[in-house]
């Protein structure tokens, strides 16, 4: 069969970070967008609620952009949806769980205008001009994920989305093993595959092992058990709700977030959950501490922030108390350590009991070595691209592949904005398109970039000091000041002296060019800034943000 397609795989997220995930498929002129998540933001993106890919690429070609397709329904998959849509408009493909969270997303974000969704399942196959795509199911925390498929005359190309090979699953939904297998027979051409936990030996392990692991917890905690895990991940809360069932504990449901999701669950029918199990909050104290189970949630910014609040004793309805047992059944997501660390120390101030790390009540969602080299060995690919990870996991990602026997030269360790293209037998790399992080703060969106980022950091480091000065031009004279107000720099009272002499510094200085034929604002505020800069750096060798404000009359 003759190979016509002109083929470009693009990431614009989800490569060298975790989350973000994002990868256009280009076939001839169809371009197909692979999940459109958003990531948390890292210790120095200051006063950042969320970061998503740069689409400049996507807004440049919208009329050929044929649709977006979600693999699972995680924020990293489609939590930068709504910022999307608001800039092109798509169909958007998913399964029955998956556009359901989508629409709360996009009530979240009070999406105004109407969107075209298309319901899939991994019976599915759409068809279009360049290509057909199919699904296949896979096991991941979450129900509803697939991997997709595009078929070309070259062979297919395979995106697994999140996925791990559970033989004994949560809720019986098996990963279609069969159809990865023919995918493989019938040829693929490149696969792009979950790095996450390509660094992490042997296998992931067992939803079925968390279930017992959770239950025996609540059967030999004396007091009220308190259980915090990702408010997406639907078979870990219900594992909980069997475990409650099972030991005869009502369960209570703190966070808004995580009961909208538990109804819409519920509605769906992803949760079965047994009558009057659930109280409400209120009535926890109607009952005695070991008919309780109480089930916390926040998102994966900061996942433990409720169960922080509650071991503080800050929360309004209820509280950690000594004799609780608290179940954390979450991984922290990379750079969330810290959190995690400091969270169980404060419950533990709280006198609960913390079951965290030392028994099997989580386990990740994504595949370990073994089954990511049963992945590459199902599929058979002549080319890899891995994605979803840090640049270390595609690295050992990459290592893997090898082992099983891919060629070297046929694996592309992409960085976000890399095209790789393929025409008839030959690859080409090296092409870029636009990419990079769209910072989202507050209704801003991508209104603060690198500059306002260094400017937090400064201020954060050593503060800022304004200068205010008012001056007469025609008779040359300072009429009022200067002022010097200072924040997060010094605690003015014990440093007056420090403050006094700075003020003989700026006097000086405009005294100085005063004397000058004609004033220069901009040369004044720069004397100014650089005087004080060098004054103060020898006094506390610190380096405070300075702004001088010349006022004239």
């Amino acid at each position: 069969m003759e190979k016509t397609e002109n083929i470009k795989l693009i990431a614009l997220g989800g490569v060298g970070e975790v989350g973000k995930n994002m990868f256009v498929v280009e076939i001839n002129s169809d371009i197909f967008v692979v999940d459109a998540g958003l990531m948390y933001p890292e210790d120095g993106m200051l006063g950042i609620d969320m970061v998503i890919p740069d689409i400049t690429y996507l807004k440049d070609n919208e009329d050929r952009v044929k649709g977006i397709f979600l693999t699972h329904g995680h924020d990293e998959s489609i939590g930068g949806i709504f910022y999307l849509l608001n800039k092109i408009n798509v169909p958007i493909y998913g399964t029955k769980l998956t556009l359901a969270l989508v629409g709360e997303k996009l009530k979240e974000n009070k999406m105004r205008q109407t969107v075209l969704v298309k319901e899939v399942d991994n019976e599915t196959v759409l068809s279009f001009d360049s290509t057909t795509v199919s699904f296949f199911r896979t096991n991941h925390s979450i129900p509803d994920s697939v991997g997709i498929s595009f078929s070309t005359t070259m062979g297919a190309i395979v995106h697994t989305g999140d996925f791990k090979f559970d033989q004994t699953p949560v809720g019986n939904s098996q990963m279609d093993i069969g159809k990865i297998a023919s995918l493989g027979e019938n040829g693929v051409l490149c696969l792009l595959s979950d790095s996450v936990n390509a660094e992490k030996p042997g296998y992931s392990g067992s939803e079925a092992i968390v279930g017992g692991e959770i239950s025996d917890v609540m059967y030999n905690a004396e007091g009220r058990v308190v259980v915090a895990v990702f408010a997406s991940n639907l078979y870990r809360i219900q594992q909980v709700i069997n475990a409650a069932i099972k030991n005869n504990r009502k369960l209570a449901v703190v966070g808004k977030n995580m009961r909208n999701i538990l109804n819409l669950a519920i509605n769906l029918g992803y949760i079965s959950v047994g009558e009057d199990v659930f109280i409400s909050v209120n009535e926890i104290n109607k009952h005695s501490e070991k008919e309780i189970a109480i089930l916390t949630t926040s998102n994966h910014g900061d996942p433990l922030a409720v169960l922080s609040r509650m071991a503080k004793q800050a929360h309004k309805q209820v509280n950690v108390k000594v004799g609780d047992t608290v179940l954390i059944a979450a991984t922290p997501i990379p750079g969330q350590e810290l959190v995690f660390s400091k969270t169980i120390d404060i419950l533990s101030r709280a006198g609960a009991n913390v079951v965290f790390g030392q028994k099997q009540i989580h386990m990740s969602g994504h595949g370990h070595q073994e089954e990511l080299k049963m992945m590459l060995n199902l599929t058979k690919p002549t080319y890899f691209i891995p994605v979803h990870g840090e640049y270390k996991m595609q690295k050992s990602h990459e290592k893997l592949a090898k082992q099983v026997g891919i060629d070297a030269q046929n694996i592309f360790l992409v960085e976000k904005g890399d095209v790789v293209e393929f025409k008839g037998d030959h690859v080409y790399t090296g092409g870029k398109v636009p990419s990079g992080n769209v910072l989202i703060d507050g209704l801003g969106i991508g209104d603060v970039g690198n500059i306002v980022l260094r400017d937090r950091r400064l201020l954060s480091q050593d503060g800022i000091l304004i200068v205010v000065v008012t001056l007469d031009k025609q008779r040359k004279q300072i009429i009022s000041g200067p002022e010097i107000i200072t924040r997060g720099f010094v605690y003015v009272r014990e440093s007056e002296e420090l403050i006094t002499n700075a003020t003989n510094v700026v006097s000086t200085i405009v005294d100085r060019s005063m004397q000058e034929h004609s004033i220069e604002w901009s040369q004044l505020k720069l004397n100014i800034r650089e005087a004080l800069n060098q004054f103060l750096y020898e006094k506390t060798k610190r380096r405070p943000m300075i702004l001088p404000i010349i006022m004239e009359i």
